[in-house]
């Protein structure tokens, strides 16, 4: 893309979401979409987090809730705990499950593949240099792509998670390098080219620019109602945090979404739709009634209403290891019986 062309792009956004943002806030406007595709983004750190045994997490999201798409988040530090021993027997079995209910699998593999904090490099990568630490990187990326690229489950990679956001706890260089997530998505192709990559980026803090630019298919997120850390902008104010909600309409999902289709011919698809808290602290940590200022029934049922009017036509829901949580743990299957009614249409 030409700068000419880049700015006629940013000029355009921000004229239709300042005139999208208007006439929505006035007058309800959406674009209410029918025909959805839902998908569960999927955690073993999160289920075990939750006290919850992860494989009958796994598979109840599979069998009792029905879900035929999952997000899987993987953790480098997890499978190669200690430098060249590689223990892939837990994604083994998450993706034989996979393959063997029919269910679509997005692999999220790289350094930064979600759930705090973020970025899950090993403790034996600590002190080496830069480039050493991104050459492991790649090493470690060759073995899982090798490992599982004839899999029938998996229909995309996806190559590391909000790699274009600055959140978590990542390497000093990890954002200051595109060059690196460029030769990360070149890797990938090189070993698989039957499959395309997802590049994600904040649905609420981004225009997706850089990441239409270098991925296949554009995956953003979608987040309603979040505890807002005031002292985490830099204002240098003293003001209390607070429960927020963002004030973005869902038609602003719309248009952008053509707009990268217009400009750069990709699809946009929500690989993250909240529907689990965003607490002052980790849910597992927040007592039952602090998770609930943030997600609850009505919560739950407005934010698919406002997925749909994005016009969008694929969704995976964050945080189905809370709902079996509250559904086992609790006594609380509302949500899990909610979001069952989705995936058995």
């Amino acid at each position: 893309m030409t700068k000419a062309k880049k700015a006629i792009f940013i000029v355009i956004s921000i004229i239709i979401f300042l005139v999208v943002f208007y006439i929505t806030l006035m007058y309800g406007v959406g674009f209410d979409r029918k025909n959805v595709n839902w998908g569960i983004d999927f955690s073993q750190m999160q289920a075990e987090a939750l006290g919850l045994d992860w494989q009958e997490t796994y598979l109840a999201i599979i069998n009792d809730l029905g879900a035929k798409n999952i997000k899987l988040h993987t953790q480098w530090d997890f499978v190669e705990g200690k430098k060249d021993d590689y223990y892939f027997n837990d994604i083994d079995w998450q993706i034989q499950q996979a393959e063997k209910y029919n269910v679509n699998i997005i692999y999220v593999l790289g350094l930064k593949t979600g759930r705090w904090p973020e970025c899950h490099d090993p403790d034996w990568v600590q002190g080496l240099t830069k480039q050493k630490q991104q050459d492991e990187v790649i090493e470690y990326m060759t073995e899982v792509v090798n490992r599982y690229k004839d899999s029938k489950s998996i229909i995309y990679w996806q190559v590391e998670n909000e790699p274009l956001l600055q959140f978590g706890e990542c390497p000093s260089w990890y954002y200051d390098d595109v060059d690196f997530l460029k030769k990360e998505i070149d890797l990938v192709r090189s070993l698989d080219s039957t499959r395309k990559i997802i590049i994600s980026d904040s649905g609420e803090l981004s225009w997706w620019l850089e990441a239409s630019k270098i991925g296949d298919i554009v995956g953003t997120t979608m987040y309603r109602k979040a505890w807002v850390d005031i002292k985490s902008f830099g204002f240098g104010i003293n003001l209390p945090n607070f429960y927020g909600t963002y004030p973005i309409p869902p038609a602003v999902y719309y248009y952008k979404s053509k707009l990268v289709n217009l400009f750069f011919g990709k699809e946009v698809i929500c690989v993250e739709l909240q529907a689990e808290p965003w607490a002052s602290k980790p849910i597992y940590e927040a007592s039952l009634n602090e998770q609930q200022k943030t997600m609850n029934e009505n919560q739950f049922d407005s934010n698919v209403r406002y997925a749909k009017k994005t016009g969008l036509g694929t969704f995976y829901f964050w945080g189905a290891e809370w709902w079996y949580w509250l559904k086992t743990k609790e006594g609380q299957p509302e949500i899990w019986d909610k979001a069952k009614t989705l995936f058995l249409k």
